[in-house]
Parts: C-alpha cells; structure tokens; sequence
C-alpha cells in the first residue's frame, strides 16, 4: 500500500508514475554504503557514475523519492537524510550541488507493524485506533533520532488491509492485465468466490499484499498466459475465473 501510494501521487503530481524514484534502504545498512548514495568521491572506484540518489533526482528533478524501510539504513545515512530535509539540496561526490526543491520525499517503516497486525481483517475503534497510533509512534522515537523525525512533515500510519481492500487490489491487478488482452479482443472476470479464494491464499498481515500478487501471478495470470499460448482462448471472448 504504502509503495503504491507513492507511485500513485507520482502519476498524479507529474503524469508519470515513472517519476517515482525508488531506493531500498536494506541496501544501505553499511556505513560505506554512503557512497552508493551520493557518489564515489575523486579517485575512487565508481566515480564516474554518480550516486544512486543524486544521479536520479539531477536527472528527473520533478520526482517522488521513495526510501523504502527507512528503519534499516545505516546511522551515516540518516546524515545525508537530514541535510536534505533541512537544506533541500545535497553536494554529489563529484561536487555538484543536486537541488531537491521539487522533489516529494517519502520513508516507509514497518516499526510498530506488530501493533497493527493483531487487529488485522477487523475494524479498530477510536480508541483502539489511538492506543495502536501512539504505541508505533513511541517506537519511532525509539528508534530515529529527535533530529530526524522533527524534519519530517507528517507521519501517516496506514490501517491494516480489509477482505474488501484486498478484493480491490485483485481489481487494479487485473485491469493491468485486461489492457494488454485489449489487443485481443479477450476479457477476463473473477467471481466473487474466486477473490476470496486469492485472498485467503496469498495475503501474510506480515507481509502486506506482495504475496497476495504473487498468487494471483500464479494461480491467475501465469495458465492465463498458457491458455492464450496454446490457442485455448480465443480472440473476441470473455474468460470467466471461478474459484
């Protein structure tokens, strides 16, 4: 959910959800790891190429940067972090200046996803709500620096996925499919049966909705594939999908 917002504002904010940049912070839990960020410094392996963070904003500065599990970054990191939320710009290791101005940055974390997931498939009250709000945001502060967390803007924590959420994203994965059957000439529908049965198989509270698009990958798109292949549908009809 939380990655495919960003996407999403990304599209919105400037017509292309390719403007959506993307680092995982499990990549950078290395101190030296800074480097990749920002570029090597002169006469160091790499230094022609940039940092994977400055080289992408210098090149797309109207973007959406996604640090995905910000948690798992190194402290060194975090360093870099600050003086872009404070500064609004960052010097590459080649020395150039990359302005961030136009840029909307957002930090997923799973801290305090333990909280959520015990409430998982359910409504919460307002004063379970509350109770779960304010223990994720204490283990934030556990966690991140005062510094760190009094630049950031806002902090959304998302409620866990619903059946009728996750039927949903069905939905959205399956009109990406029916636009490259448009060609031809073939639609596809699930019954409602057959989303729970996705459901029930493919979504971990732990883990999100990946999984749950992996299944559909595999128990919906990949024999839908086979059966287009082998000529077992044909052009000009509509596959029902019945669980």
């Amino acid at each position: 959910g939380k990655t495919e917002l960003a996407r999403a504002l990304a599209e919105f904010l400037f017509d292309d959800e390719n403007a959506m940049i993307r680092i995982d912070m499990s990549e950078y839990q290395e101190k030296h790891t800074v480097a990749r960020l920002i570029g090597a410094p002169p006469g160091y392996v790499g230094y022609e190429e940039g940092g994977q963070l400055t080289e992408a904003v210098r090149r797309k500065p109207y973007s959406v940067v996604l640090f995905d599990e910000i948690e798992k970054a190194a402290s060194d990191v975090f360093n870099v972090m600050l003086q872009i939320l404070d500064d609004g710009r960052l010097t590459d290791g080649q020395g150039r200046v990359v302005d961030f101005k136009n840029v909307v940055v957002i930090m997923t974390s799973n801290i305090g996803s333990e909280f959520l997931g015990s409430y998982a498939g359910r409504e919460m009250s307002d004063s379970e709500w509350e109770n779960v709000k304010n223990r994720v945001i204490e283990e934030m502060r556990k966690h991140f620096r005062p510094e760190f967390l009094n630049r950031v803007d806002d902090i959304v924590i998302f409620h866990s996925l619903g059946m009728e959420d996750l039927k949903h994203i069905i939905e959205i994965q399956l009109k990406q499919v029916a636009k490259r059957l448009e060609d031809r000439h073939i639609s596809i529908e699930l019954t409602d049966k057959a989303k729970e049965f996705l459901v029930n198989e493919g979504y971990d509270p732990k883990y999100g909705a990946r999984p749950l698009k992996r299944t559909i990958q595999r128990r919906v798109l990949d024999p839908l594939a086979l059966d287009v292949l082998n000529g077992r549908i044909r052009k000009k009809k509509k596959e029902k999908i019945m669980a």
